[in-house]
């Protein structure tokens, strides 16, 4: 297990690597700013994707990490 400070440091990484340093910023202030109840908002997030769609996906993107 990771430290909390190892864990923020990869979340922002990962978050800027996703969606560039402007981007990462802004959703990380839209969820500071907004109520947000994490758990609710994951049982909804794809809600129109099927487990194998989410699986190609996320396969997808490990590929594209690697490369």
């Amino acid at each position: 297990m990771i430290t909390d400070t190892e864990l923020k440091i990869k979340g922002v990484d990962s978050l800027i690597r996703s969606l560039g340093e402007v981007d990462a910023e802004r959703f990380i202030a839209l969820v500071m700013r907004e109520p947000f109840d994490y758990t609710k908002w994951r049982r909804t997030l794809w809600i129109d994707k099927s487990i194998e769609e989410l699986s190609a996906q996320a396969m997808k993107e490990e590929k594209k990490g690697q490369g």
